[in-house]
């Protein structure tokens, strides 16, 4: 598939009709009033308290810093696989999500189903990973994809700089190594060089045997914002203003700080992964993010449908790094690619496949393996076990356990 391929489309839908298409997906609630209450506390509570134990860990093993910067940056991304973990079952137990994956040949045996029907895939230990931005959860099942490749401790996002401002979570994301970028360029570029150079220090070493580098999923979005009306009509502005094709499903991407990113990690990585997500529900024309917002997700138990996901992978050696206005092009032609999968994934509910036979089933049932055979991973997001929760509280509770110990020392010997 090539830029050339990519059909005319239909002008995108007006507000009003988004309006009520909105309204027709899914018209009920899933939940009341006093259950969207309920589920609010719990599950705030629940996401809250994990949040506090990762920071606290995080600042319990912050002085590794000072005495071995290879300590500091394993206990760092423990404490971001923590996260995975807690985002994942929080999607499990808040809003079960049935995931729907598949791909082109470029990665033909990288994606399996496990024994337990969970989703496995086995991406390198490096890689760049770009994807459009449909809704502000898009990062969530992205992670989750770093978790079924045993990855989820060393993926790193670039964000925008607001975020760092959260409490708890802000400072979490800055010890995670996450990059914040505040939108201009002149201020972002040495912070992102800054951050770029570390990912191409060696501190752990690789499991895979190579000693140079560390292990490292570098997620971008190269959009810089979700799609929604407002910045839809920004990009087609900007489009018509330079000439540029239009793009009916999502808004055309910035190459500067992706450019910047690939030509800084050059000779350290050999592939970018390219993800295009669709949400099943939206009707043709709309945004998903009218329907599938945090809340509406969390809250009121409205979660996607399915969640398709179309993988592709680029060589960095095929991709022209020594020219930005030729990279700006192949950008914008790989989105125009992207924008053909997506009016395909409308008209017929899928996106194509080119897996068909190759993906590898462990001990499924009839209907995985059926979907299989049509090239497709279909699982839902959830933990390998329940258990795995336990890793996100086990230093502070071994902390406070260890602080407790001289005084029931000191109780026995008192009773003795």
């Amino acid at each position: 598939m090539n830029g050339t391929e990519v059909r005319q489309r239909k002008p995108a839908a007006d507000t009003k009709e988004q309006t009520q298409a909105s309204r027709d997906v899914d018209p009920r609630l899933k939940h009341g009033i006093p259950m969207q209450v309920l589920r609010s506390l719990l599950l705030a509570t629940w996401f809250n308290c994990c949040c506090v134990a990762i920071l606290l860990t995080q600042l319990i093993g912050s002085p590794l810093y000072f005495i071995k910067k290879r300590y500091y940056y394993s206990w760092m991304a423990s404490t971001k696989r923590s996260f995975g973990l807690v985002i994942t079952a929080l999607t499990e137990w808040g809003c079960p999500t049935y995931v729907r994956v598949s791909g082109d040949e470029s990665i033909r045996g990288h994606i399996h189903i496990a024994s337990d029907g969970r989703l496995k895939t086995t991406f390198p230990e490096r890689l760049v990973m770009i994807a459009n931005h449909q809704v502000y959860t898009d990062w969530i099942y992205l992670w989750w994809i770093a978790y079924a490749n045993m990855m989820h401790g060393r993926i790193f996002i670039i964000l925008k700089e607001s975020l760092k401002y959260i409490p708890v979570i802000g400072q979490g994301m800055t010890f995670y190594g996450f990059i914040f970028m505040a939108r201009k360029w002149l201020s972002d570029k040495p912070r992102l060089q800054h951050r770029l150079a570390k990912l191409k220090t060696q501190h752990r070493g690789s499991d895979s045997g190579s000693p140079k580098y560390d292990p490292m999923w570098l997620l971008i979005f190269p959009e810089g914002t979700n799609l929604s009306l407002n910045t839809k009509r920004r990009s087609d502005a900007y489009g018509a203003k330079n000439s540029f094709p239009p793009l009916q499903h999502q808004v055309l991407p910035r190459s500067t700080g992706l450019f910047f990113c690939l030509q800084q990690l050059r000779g350290t990585v050999d592939w970018v992964y390219d993800c295009t997500i669709g949400y099943e529900g939206p009707p043709r024309g709309s945004y998903a993010d009218k329907y599938f917002t945090l809340r509406s997700t969390y809250v009121q138990g409205r979660p996607p449908t399915s969640v398709n996901m179309y993988w592709r992978r680029f060589a960095f050696a095929d991709i022209p790094l020594d020219d930005q206005q030729e990279f700006d092009a192949w950008l914008r032609a790989r989105w125009a690619e992207k924008d053909a999968l997506l009016e395909q994934y409308f008209e017929t509910g899928r996106f194509p496949s080119a897996l068909a036979g190759s993906i590898e089933v462990g001990n499924g049932d009839a209907t995985q393996s059926d979907a299989a055979k049509c090239g497709y991973v279909e699982a839902h997001v959830r933990l390998g076990h329940w258990t795995e929760v336990g890793r996100i509280f086990r230093v502070v509770f071994g902390l406070a356990f260890l602080c407790r110990v001289p005084k029931l020392t000191g109780l026995l010997n008192t009773c003795a």
